[in-house]
């Protein structure tokens, strides 16, 4: 099928969807639903219009490059100032939530399959450890569930992604050092590598968003910069942050998700461009990612599912998160509805998507088509369970 066919195919989809978007969105049916299932129907397993598996290349720089917007502006948006008044619930979800969920993840893993290493079972607790809230929009914006439930799921979601680097880093250098193999180089000198990556990293990113905020201010100030101009400087600031620290040494996506807390803890301005760039130019790299994922992660992650991924993907979402979740809240004097709900809306989606094709690049893991289907599955049944389920809960707490 031809490049220009296949554009056509998914600007259609894409199209249909934008039109009907409103009717859709008082509906079960959410964005993911909708773009993995149309990705899935026109890829490999369906009607084969979409195949993008003859150019890894583009297909992982485009994960490479949505990864890092992602990472920006989730953590632009988080503010510093309201998460100190309100901090108990997202500081005990991420700080004594987040470890255990890791720490449970490696331990069922390496249980459910013995065969893997230790290094195996704590990188994919690792790389399913982040949320996404795009997947629990009926939960965050109804009003009658509880402000500081809606806030939790929402701050938890933008700061883990940024968390989880670290392990997930660390995690696929022990494997490729465990196999023997040099990954760019990262199994050499394995103490500094980390340390650099590490340690560079935020310097470089905390510095970049500083850096930009004076000069958005500044050009807003002086009326110089047009919004169309300040938006796209969400774009440039990303990845000049990315960018840096891949030069000097730093881990480009903890540069990142630290140049995006830094710009939005520092404006002056209004911060509307950066959430309007992500409500528009980012919802376009979401839903290709979803598509891309419907299209050749999903078949790929079928194809090799056993029932031990299957088990994996159901107990990420059930058991290994809920019950470290729930322990993080003891003593928080929240009602069982409120605490189950931060407990199962830990929805598994772009993040888990971006890590998995990004190590798959960076790091050659044997064995790691058994990793990328406990991820494709745990993500998929993430996508429809919490998409179908969401409305629902949210009624529970006004059943009026």
């Amino acid at each position: 099928m031809s490049a220009a066919v296949q554009i056509v195919v998914v600007c259609s989809g894409i199209l249909l969807w934008a039109l009907l978007s409103r009717r859709l969105s008082t509906s079960v049916l959410s964005l993911p639903m909708i773009f993995v299932a149309f990705g899935y129907a026109i890829g490999g397993a369906g009607a084969d219009i979409l195949d993008l598996r003859v150019n890894n290349g583009l297909l992982h720089g485009f994960a490479e490059f949505t990864l890092i917007l992602v990472l920006f502006t989730d953590a632009a948006g988080v503010r510093l100032g309201e998460l100190r008044r309100t901090y108990v619930l997202p500081a005990r979800m991420l700080l004594i939530g987040m470890p255990l969920t890791i720490l449970l993840g490696t331990l069922v893993a390496q249980w459910v399959a013995p065969e893997a290493s230790w290094a195996t079972a704590l990188l994919v607790a690792a790389i399913l450890a982040p949320t996404d809230a795009a997947l629990a929009q009926a939960i965050l914006s109804s009003d009658s569930v509880p402000g500081r439930v809606r806030q939790a799921i929402n701050v938890e979601s933008g700061l883990n992604d940024g968390l989880a680097v670290p392990v997930i880093l660390l995690a696929a250098t022990l494997c490729a050092s465990t196999a023997g193999i040099d990954s760019d180089g990262a199994t050499d000198g394995f103490a500094s590598f980390i340390l650099l990556q590490l340690l560079l990293g935020p310097l470089v990113g905390v510095a970049t968003g500083y850096l930009l905020a004076k000069c958005v201010d500044r050009a807003v100030d002086s009326d110089s910069a047009s919004d169309a101009g300040r938006a796209i400087s969400v774009l440039a600031g990303a990845m000049l942050a990315w960018s840096v620290a891949e030069i000097v040494g730093g881990n480009g996506f903890i540069a990142a998700f630290m140049a995006g807390l830094a710009l939005g803890n520092t404006l002056r301005c209004q911060r509307d461009f950066i959430v309007e760039f992500m409500e528009s130019e980012g919802q376009i790299l979401t839903i290709l990612t979803f598509v891309i994922f419907g299209a050749i992660l999903l078949p790929i992650g079928l194809e090799h599912a056993t029932g031990k991924t299957v088990l994996l993907a159901l107990l990420f979402l059930t058991l290994i998160r809920m019950l470290p979740i729930w322990i993080s809240l003891l003593g928080t004097r929240l009602q069982p509805l409120e605490k189950f709900s931060l407990g199962w809306f830990g929805p598994r989606g772009l993040a888990s998507i971006l890590f998995a094709l990004l190590i798959d690049e960076q790091y050659a893991i044997p064995g790691f088509d058994q990793i990328l289907a406990c991820v494709v599955l745990t993500v998929l049944f993430s996508v429809f369970l919490h998409g179908a389920s969401a409305a629902p809960l949210a009624r529970l707490f006004n059943p009026r």
